[in-house]
């Protein structure tokens, strides 16, 4: 039998009461909404189609597309080292892991990952890691503005801000940094940066436990989320789900314990597991990475201060960029000491300079692909060259975009106001989706 074609509704402002006559005379149970682009629930521009009986959810579908930004594509019309400026643009919430992912891959191909500066596989981890913190930060407070916990919102946000303070002054910037560059990082830790960093550990530690005590045993906001959005270990893995939403189901898969990259199998630190498979579990288990990732930090920090004056970019000048970059004292520009060498006292350092910066390197010729554990699970990074010195093609697999297949899953058969708790404990970010 031919089912019923649904009709779709598309409410501009007139009188309720007109709509719902004409849905009465057609004899229709179900209504279409489109909920987004529009920033529906603060995760980006993401459109979710919901056919809907009363208030209850029958199928939903979610639209992207509405932020494409063409990086993969332009990657092909940089350099290696340029690529950064563009991979970091990518999940904005996680910079870091994108250029990391990336350099990865070209590191690889260069054969230089045993060459890489014990400093800067450090610096790597310490960022990522207060990265994580930042992202699981803003995953937080988001979901708690949706459901009506203003304050977790005000405090996440609040806390937020003490990690970009330390992101800007380790790079100069608060987000889109390019700092992670083939053979190493961009610069060195500035001075006064392990003390500011010592700073928030110990200023962090004293307000993590406020969210647990708002949240962990509160009955509204339990209400709110136990249940909801449920899915089994049995349906993550056979949509390639990763991150928290697949050790909410107790399986313990995180790719620095499983596939230690920059060192990870050196850390001390615990993979999070929670066993209910929910929208509530998602949330205990973010809360409680970010613990394990301020361990990680204090480690990191323990190793920088033995590594004082240690170099974090690889030795081969043709490779190395910035080679002896820094920033001078004003942290606005670069060193007058660099820039008087380069153009006053050595003709071949300026040609070389010229030459890196315009023309870049070479990479021989394969792919590779090298994947990091980030805020939202696998980022993987499938990295093709043709022997040039730009990629023949870089693709990656963003956990946003991967994750975002749960959508209908986690919402059908629950109610309108669940799908935004949904969507809230996947955690997409529509600029990883959308590259």
């Amino acid at each position: 039998m031919t089912a019923k074609p649904t009709r779709a509704y598309t409410v501009t402002g007139q009188d309720w009461t007109d709509l719902a006559d004409d849905i009465r005379e057609h004899h229709d149970e179900r209504i279409v909404v489109n909920m987004g682009p529009q920033h529906p629930s603060t995760h980006g521009v993401l459109r979710l189609i919901l056919e809907l009986e009363g208030e209850s959810v029958i199928k939903a579908q979610a639209g992207i597309g509405y932020l494409h930004t063409g990086i993969e594509k332009n990657l092909e019309y940089r350099t290696w080292t340029q690529g950064t400026t563009f991979v970091t643009r990518m999940d904005y919430l996680s910079p870091f892991f994108n250029e990391q992912a990336y350099v990865m891959g070209v590191e690889r191909l260069l054969d230089i990952e045993d060459q890489i500066p014990e400093k800067a596989q450090v610096m790597r981890v310490l960022l990522m890691e207060l990265n994580r913190i930042s992202s699981h930060l803003v995953c937080i407070a988001t979901g708690g503005m949706e459901i009506g916990a203003l304050t977790v919102m005000t405090i996440g946000f609040r806390e937020r801000e003490l990690v970009l303070d330390l992101f800007e002054l380790i790079t100069g910037l608060r987000m889109n940094h390019a700092f992670i560059r083939p053979g190493g990082v961009a610069q060195d830790l500035p001075d006064g940066a392990l003390k500011e960093i010592k700073d928030f550990v110990k200023l962090f530690r004293t307000r993590l436990p406020e969210y647990a005590a708002l949240c962990n045993a509160n009955p509204i906001f339990k209400g709110r989320l136990e249940g909801i959005g449920h899915l089994d270990l049995e349906g993550c893995l056979a949509l390639g789900l990763t991150g928290p939403i697949l050790r909410s189901t107790g399986y313990a898969w995180d790719l620095r314990k499983t596939q230690p990259y920059s060192g990870y199998e050196d850390y001390d630190f615990d993979v999070i597991t929670w066993d209910t498979a929910d929208s509530y579990g998602r949330f205990r288990v973010r809360l409680a990475e970010m613990e394990e990732s301020l361990r990680i930090v204090e480690q990191c920090v323990r190793r920088l201060e033995r590594l004082d004056g240690a170099p974090v970019m690889v030795a081969d000048k043709k490779i190395a960029w910035p080679s002896q970059l820094s920033v001078g004292t004003d942290g606005l520009g670069n060193s007058l000491d660099h820039i008087r060498h380069i153009m006053g006292e050595s003709m071949e350092a300026l040609i070389h300079h010229f030459k890196l910066v315009t023309e870049g390197f070479q990479v021989p010729a394969g792919q590779v692909y090298s994947a990091v554990e980030s805020p939202r699970g696998e980022l993987g990074a499938h990295v093709v060259s043709d022997g040039g010195n730009k990629p023949y093609r870089v693709h990656f697999r963003d956990p946003s975009f991967t994750n975002l297949q749960a959508t209908s899953v986690m919402s059908e058969g629950g109610m309108v106001a669940d799908v935004i708790v949904a969507i809230a404990s996947i955690d997409p970010v529509m600029g990883g989706v959308d590259r």
